[in-house]
């Protein structure tokens, strides 16, 4: 039986129309409606799209699910929609709402119905289907991005309904409504009815009589995902201390769920799997989503959140060796956005130590955004960070360096703090500190932070994907175990991929929205070994157009530099050599202490 593609359309408008002559403003279907909430998705190739980075005056979205012979038919009329307004640069999104539908079934509906440039994005947790109240496919939503409010809502045109078909359609209602908007005349009909296929929402607690339960359902999941960050004296802007001030942020809880901002976890969820893994899963983000939908009510019960307890303790791996603390408080000021800082500490430890774990404790978690601690041995004296050591960011777990292995300090090392502060509105201070804990015999293997990177690129003004790669060969049978990709303020989209010996390639890591804030390290669930021989390629992109919220000049070419205003292309990992098995020649291990000596 042949899988069906259905279909659900929502258009936007954006932007300036590149004409000679302005358009006129067009009447809208109801002045009164409420702003259209932003939001992310991923394609089923996982490509990252966002709504309010859209490159188009209007964008036209197709909510789609495998199955409904309506959709079949109208994906014909949808590009007749756009190119009827192609002038006026219309792009077409197709949503998959579907929780039945996977990423392999959606690319062989795109292969099958010759979907070709359209994307198709994956509404996993369903809630921008549930945002924009849509309940059946072939529906369309238009919607002015010029102050986000629907100018029409209803069917592609008259010709298609549940079991039947007219020769011919002699409304066509998505068109004439783009034309319309587009001259500036008032929309004619603003409103029609729509026929398609009922979407299946997973757990539509919001459809049913029994609501959410916040004191045994929300509150727990807050606890767990959110309130780490969103409690008194963390960095999150507000405390989750309460129902009453979690239900006056749910608006934008719903938005940076929608957006895909927080938890900040930033990783494809169908690449890989991961130790440190903060995201929601999509039965907690449906929980959440449908709780607000609900109106966020309060109900029976304790208020779990009431008087909380702390969520992290201050050394969580226990007492360490030894505690590295900055030599004096860093002062961090009200306002302004801060460089980064760079303190250098001496190593407390007077002979070669191996360390088994080391943990960054932020001394005020107000405006502490992240820390990465470097190793400058007593042989080096390049620039500061000579060997990155650990780190720490917001929601990060504290993670011991994986069993077997440990990190090589020799004597007469200096740590490097490379600090970023936030400003919260008032002065504040900060002594952060690192612990060491230290393991008394040699490892079985060293554990050692990696990079490749490139310093070949040259972004041009207003690219919005510059592509950049580089490669690392393994010389030996290698543990990956950690991670880290790296680029600033332009950065986009990152991958790491494997290529082996044998001519396969595996995708290890990817990264669809990259963002410069948070400084994560993604730790394999289970070691990936590579055999010697094996590529890792590094590939990704940097976006240095005017869409870039964080783009400090779009008009600048950009170089490779130090600076956050300038670009880095670099990926970091965490591996390990594999021991040898076969008799001769040192081991990592024997290498490491041998070269301190």
């Amino acid at each position: 039986m042949n899988k069906l593609v259905t279909l659900s359309i929502v258009c936007f408008l954006a932007g300036p129309i590149l004409s000679a002559e302005p358009a006129k403003p067009a009447v809208k279907a109801d002045s009164k409606k409420s702003e259209v909430i932003n939001f992310s998705l991923l394609d089923y190739r996982g490509k990252y799209y966002e709504l309010h980075r859209a490159e188009a005056r209007v964008v036209v979205l197709f909510f789609t699910g495998n199955g409904c012979p309506i959709a079949r038919q109208s994906i014909a009329k949808v590009r007749a929609a756009r190119r009827s307004s192609a002038g006026k640069e219309t792009v077409v999104w197709m949503i998959n709402s579907n929780p039945q539908d996977d990423r392999a079934s959606i690319a062989e509906e795109a292969l099958e119905f010759h979907i070709g440039s359209i994307p198709i994005l994956m509404d996993e947790n369903q809630g921008v289907a549930r945002s924009l109240g849509v309940r059946r496919t072939a529906e369309v939503i238009c919607i002015d991005t010029k102050d986000w409010t629907i100018f029409y809502r209803g069917a592609v045109d008259d010709q298609l309904t549940e079991g039947a078909k007219k020769p011919q359609a002699t409304e066509k209602y998505l068109e004439t409504a783009l034309a319309e908007f587009f001259s500036g005349r008032p929309i004619t009909r603003p409103k029609t009815s729509t026929s398609g296929c009922l979407i299946r929402f997973e757990s539509a607690a919001a459809d049913s009589a029994t609501p959410i339960s916040y004191a045994t359902e929300v509150a727990p999941l807050l606890q767990k995902k959110c309130v780490g960050c969103h409690s008194p004296g963390n960095i999150g802007p507000f405390a989750m201390s309460n129902h009453k001030k979690v239900k006056g942020w749910t608006d934008m809880m719903e938005e940076v769920l929608l957006t895909r901002r927080m938890p900040p976890w930033h990783a494809d969820p169908h690449v890989g799997k991961f130790q440190n893994d903060s995201s929601l899963t999509l039965d907690e983000t449906r929980t959440l989503l449908q709780w607000m939908e609900q109106g966020a009510l309060r109900g029976e019960g304790v208020d779990p959140l009431t008087n909380a307890p702390a969520t992290t303790a201050e050394w969580p791996l226990g007492k360490p060796d030894y505690v590295v603390p900055l030599p004096t408080a860093e002062h961090v000021p009200p306002e302004g956005v801060l460089d980064y800082r760079h303190v250098h500490v001496e190593s407390p430890m007077t002979e070669d130590a191996w360390v088994r774990a080391a943990m960054v404790r932020p001394g005020n978690r107000k405006v502490v955004h992240h820390v990465i601690v470097r190793i400058i041995s007593p042989q080096k004296s390049g620039p500061p960070g000579d060997v990155f050591f650990t780190s720490w960011a917001p929601g990060a777990s504290a993670l011991a360096f994986p069993e077997g292995t440990a990190k090589f300090v020799p004597k007469g090392s200096r740590f490097d703090f490379e600090l970023h502060y936030n400003t919260i509105g008032s002065p504040q201070t900060d002594q952060t500190e690192l612990g060491l804990y230290l393991q008394k015999e040699p490892p079985r293997m060293v554990l050692e932070t990696r990079a490749v990177e490139s310093k070949e690129f040259s972004i041009p003004p207003g690219e919005a994907d510059a592509p950049s790669f580089c490669v690392y060969g393994f010389q030996g049978d290698t543990l990956i175990f950690d991670l880290m990709p790296h680029m600033h303020l332009r950065g986009s989209w990152f991958k790491y991929e494997a290529l082996y010996p044998d001519g396969k390639r595996e995708l290890l890591l990817s990264v669809p929205k990259y963002d410069f804030n948070w400084q994560t390290a993604y730790r394999l669930a289970e070691p990936k070994r590579v055999p010697a021989g094996t590529w890792l390629l590094c590939s990704g992109g940097h976006d240095n157009s005017a869409k870039n919220p964080y783009n400090p000049d779009p008009a600048k070419r950009v170089k490779y530099g130090l600076q956050s205003f300038e670009e880095m292309f670099m990926g970091f990992m965490n591996v390990a050599e594999i021991p040898q098995t076969r008799p001769g020649g040192p081991s990592s291990v024997e290498k490491k202490s041998a070269s301190a000596r």
